[in-house]
């Protein structure tokens, strides 16, 4: 007789496979990433798993006096030595798996999971996330996600990122920088939260700015491909057409600037390097900068400052001083 399957009866099952497949050691965070779908699809998933869930907290609990039944079972029946060890190393592993399942999925069942990245002095990192977007981190940059089954959450704390976002309709990517939210579906940006100030300049796609719901100050902004807003620290907003490009330099380590004065290009030197570049006042700190600034030997950089400004370099007890020629 052919037995039809139910839709509780599926249900049952796919909680079970969800289960073993968090048991593995290869689990990854795709892995979480689909399971947190799956919950997120019906009541129905999320009962079934904590039905699931339940009966290995039993089976835990009990896991003692069942191995040592099996194991009795087995001395006694030779015959059936093969099947009752298969039980046996089952069980086994029901009483260890069943400790880490829980401590796995229960964030899932209630907060996402956040996992959190950061970058040291001078070191880039590309990341991969588990919905296929793509992040490029500049030199001392710290980056938190947290994705679940209906939204894709990341803050940006100070730092620079570069986001190249898998488009899903159903799922917005939003970044949370410096009281404002970037909001996505799939789309090429970068993001600069650097000293209290903000800039999102977009290569590909459309971008939404907009300040924290509890911020009365501001107003979303609609940026597409080639537009940069900039944010200055009393929350003023700059709308401006650039090359992309430019703002995507540093990741081939190129630092390209406009009338940027040069008190914030030595900040931008200070996280690439670890000996530390200062001013000498900040009349000369106001001096404005353009050009390109290859991210290679720091001496050499500082050599080409001096072509481009009126500028000296000495050692001093940080590092390196700039003084007026």
């Amino acid at each position: 007789m052919t037995h039809i399957v139910s839709d509780r009866e599926g249900t049952v099952a796919d909680a079970s496979a969800w289960l073993a497949r968090l048991q593995r050691d290869d689990v990854s965070e795709a892995d979480a990433q689909a399971f947190g779908e799956w919950l997120a699809l019906s009541a129905a998933n999320r009962e079934a798993y904590r039905h699931a869930l339940s009966i290995w907290h039993e089976y835990e609990a009990a896991a003692d006096a069942v191995l040592t039944e099996l194991a009795e079972d087995a001395q006694r029946a030779s015959a059936r030595r093969g099947p009752t060890r298969r039980w046996l190393a089952g069980a086994g592993g029901a009483a260890i798996a069943a400790g880490l399942a829980v401590a796995f999925v229960a964030p899932m069942l209630g907060q996402p999971a956040m996992q959190t990245y950061a970058t040291g002095k001078g070191q880039h990192q590309r990341i991969k996330l588990a919905d296929g977007s793509v992040v490029d981190l500049d030199a001392e940059t710290r980056l938190s996600v947290s994705f679940s089954g209906s939204a894709r959450r990341v803050t940006l704390g100070d730092g620079q990122a570069i986001f190249d976002v898998a488009h899903d309709e159903g799922r917005p990517f939003t970044v949370e920088a410096s009281n404002r939210i970037v909001r996505v579906v799939g789309t090429q940006f970068d993001v600069r939260n650097r000293r209290g100030m903000l800039s999102v300049t977009v290569a590909r796609g459309k971008v939404q700015v907009r300040p924290f719901a509890a911020d009365p100050a501001g107003q979303a902004r609609l940026l597409t491909a080639g537009d940069r807003l900039e944010v200055d620290r009393a929350g003023v907003e700059k709308l401006s057409a650039v090359d992309p490009q430019e703002a995507f330099g540093w990741r081939s380590g190129r630092l390209v600037y406009r009338g940027e004065p040069l008190a914030n290009v030595v900040a931008d030197l200070n996280h690439q390097y670890v000996q530390q570049i200062g001013v000498s006042d900040p009349e000369l700190g106001r001096t404005p900068i353009t050009g390109v600034i290859v991210l290679d030997d720091q001496a050499a950089v500082l050599a080409r400052l001096s072509l481009m400004l009126p500028v000296r370099s000495i050692p001093s007890e940080r590092g390196t001083l700039l003084l007026r020629k």
